[in-house]
């Protein structure tokens, strides 16, 4: 087993490392998908979909929509809470499993979309749903570390399930996106701690050329996700000597709100404190976004100076697991942009026809 920990101070409580996020975005598109609709397709029952996956609907993407426009979107938001010059950028990190191209970054056209000028290092990174947290741990240790003023951490999908699959009645798309600084009059939520665990668990993956992913089933529950979201939370809550009692809010990684709800159930957090967050029910799980669009909504929500926990999830395996602390500053940017609840409300539906169209599940031989 290979842990890694990243703790960026050595005290015990309201740890000060002098890093945190300046500015969050979130974005969803507006076309959703019900649960019943995909079920009615493959004579599923479902009302037994929807109660066991706790999904009544999930976000997809529109035909113009892809992880660079998303991630965009999110960005531009991020922005106007921060309201800084996009050239003082010092580094753009987009993390999504649906990446555009296979080799071209997608980081790059969000920095020529912002302006952000040409000073500044990028990459595409990948550890399917937990690439988004791992860009913000990179962009906290290059701000920390002084290289870079300001750092860009993106976590966006347009996720995909194979027709008639389990995924295909979570898989969505969304995407959140965070400025990290250190100047202590712009930081909004302090990122007080972080903790890793990883391991080679393949409980979910996609070969090269492959148009869908595989899943271990029942293998991804216990063996993948509770063991190291479980493991990274104790890690965290260990090292920084903090209780659970001790946070305002909880977030996790939400593939199904079944997943997520357990898991705050195991760690003893009642379901009151996950609520804000716990998005997956009215819009899927978006993969990259899904814990740090959690994150957005509650911090939506936050007053000052509340701790939230976050702990993300990726297959193949490792969790990312943060406390933050918010601000009094939070209170000043939070409606300089559309807030998640803004663009959950804001939907309209498709169906299977329009959502197989838009995913590109239609495929056509030509005559023989």
């Amino acid at each position: 087993m290979n842990k890694v920990e990243l703790i960026m101070n050595n005290s015990k409580k309201a740890l000060d490392n002098g890093v945190g996020i300046i500015g969050y975005g979130a974005y969803i598109p507006k076309r959703r998908i019900k649960a019943e609709t995909i079920a009615e397709v493959w004579g599923k029952d479902g009302e037994d979909i929807k109660n066991g996956l706790m999904i009544e609907e999930k976000a997809v993407p529109g035909i113009d929509e892809d992880t660079a426009t998303i991630s965009v979107a999110a960005t531009q938001n991020a922005l106007l809470r921060a309201k800084i010059n996009p050239r003082e950028i010092g580094a753009i990190y987009v993390g999504s499993e649906s990446h555009p191209y296979a080799v071209k970054p997608t980081a790059t056209i969000v920095g020529d979309a912002i302006n952000a000028g040409h000073d500044y290092t990028a990459a595409s990174t990948e550890f399917a749903c937990k690439a988004g947290t791992a860009a913000i741990q990179m962009c906290a240790g290059l701000v920390k570390s002084n290289y870079i003023k300001y750092g860009l951490a993106i976590g966006a999908d347009t996720a995909q399930g194979a027709p008639g699959n389990a995924l295909e009645y979570s898989a969505a798309a969304g995407g959140a996106a965070f400025i990290i600084g250190s100047d202590k009059r712009e930081i909004v939520a302090q990122i007080e701690a972080t903790y890793s665990y990883s391991s080679d668990t393949p409980d979910f993956w996609r070969r090269s050329h492959a148009m869908y992913p595989s899943h271990g089933g029942r293998f991804t529950g216990e063996p993948a996700y509770v063991k190291h979201v479980f493991s990274a939370t104790q890690g965290l809550l260990e090292r920084t000597g903090y209780k659970i009692n001790d946070f305002d809010f909880a977030v996790f990684h939400m593939p199904n709100g079944k997943f997520a709800s357990g898991m705050a159930k195991k760690l003893g957090i009642p379901f009151e404190k996950i609520a804000p967050g716990f998005v997956v029910k009215r819009i899927g799980n978006t993969y990259s976004g899904s814990s740090i669009l959690g994150l957005c909504a509650t911090l939506d929500v936050a007053k000052p100076n509340q701790l939230i926990l976050l702990t993300s999830y990726g297959s193949g395996a490792g969790s990312d697991s943060f406390v933050f602390r918010t601000t009094d500053k939070l209170n000043e940017v939070r409606n300089a942009a559309p807030t998640v609840e803004d663009y959950i409300k804001d939907k309209e539906y498709v169906s299977y026809a329009q959502y197989a169209k838009i995913k590109g599940k239609l495929h056509y031989g030509g005559a023989q």
